[in-house]
């Protein structure tokens, strides 16, 4: 099963949801792997602390131009949808930030003058927290694309677990290609907001995300105070499940901000994260 936590927004406390329901269901006995799929500025292992025992290099494909062979014809520029490939004095230029492998280049250059070589966009790298299975990825500053080295952390972390395993996936904030890539496949998305005007708007906008996907989801409110009331008339007016709440308490801020987690210095708060387990497990106990 993989559970995806997403929202229309950062700071709402993906992270913070993720690592606490991730670490009460390794604690109740449940073979679970965290991955943290926001490779531009993941923030998982700030917390958890994990021991890395492999790092791996992720690339991509992009083309390769042989001038002796390439007769400046324009065929690969006028093919390409992405604006990798330009042709000037005859020559090709290739803006290989730009290129999504997607290998038509290649396939209509009309003298065989495109091959491919490797162009390097970030690593993925797994370890051990506790009996927690830790895996994220880290893209390469000023890499402009995402969503493959999303798709390459995924895949290998199928490609290495059994299906017993559950997988909690922290997804990036917002309603973009990232966020699309990292829930795909979920079989159930919680999304993360908070009772302000912000949260609420941005809230509406993951909904909708995920309701196109057509993937089941539920809501848990962050944050949870007195203007809770924002968020669940929306929720009533749309039959949205609300999952838990997160009381809006200072404790749990300077937690964080330290870089604890919150079910083992405020265990007072264990019981939340139990019975959102419980209810994305389907299991009356853990």
């Amino acid at each position: 099963m993989k559970i995806a936590v997403a929202s229309g927004k950062g700071g709402t406390g993906k992270s913070t949801i993720s690592i606490n329901l991730a670490l009460i269901l390794s604690k109740n006995g449940k073979n679970v792997a965290l991955l943290d799929c926001d490779v531009e500025e993941p923030n998982c292992h700030i917390f958890l602390k994990p021991q890395i025992t492999s790092v791996i290099e992720q690339h991509l494909d992009v083309p390769f131009i042989d001038e002796e062979k390439c007769t400046g014809c324009g065929e690969c520029s006028r093919f390409c949808e992405f604006n990798c490939l330009a042709v000037a004095n005859k020559k090709v230029i290739v803006f290989s930030e730009l290129c999504h492998s997607c290998g038509g280049c290649a396939l209509i250059c009309p003298e065989n003058a495109i091959s491919w070589q490797k162009r390097l966009t970030g690593t993925i790298e797994k370890g051990k927290s506790s009996n927690l299975d830790f895996y994220h990825g880290k893209l390469k500053v000023g890499e402009p694309m995402s969503p493959p080295l999303i798709k390459e952390l995924k895949k290998t972390v199928d490609g290495e677990l059994s299906a017993s395993f559950l997988q909690i996936l922290d997804c990036p904030p917002g309603t973009s290609c990232p966020v699309v890539a990292s829930v795909g496949d979920a079989d159930f998305v919680v999304l993360v907001t908070e009772p302000t005007p912000f949260g609420l708007n941005d809230l509406k906008l993951a909904v909708d995300m995920i309701k196109e996907l057509k993937k089941p989801f539920g809501i848990v409110i962050n944050k949870s105070n007195e203007n809770d009331a924002l968020i669940e008339d929306y929720t009533r007016e749309e039959n949205i499940s609300i999952l838990v709440k997160l009381p809006d308490d200072r404790k749990i801020a300077e937690a964080y901000s330290k870089g604890e987690i919150i079910i083992d210095v405020l265990p007072e708060y264990e019981n939340i994260f139990t019975e959102l387990a419980k209810f994305l497990t389907g299991g009356a106990e853990l």
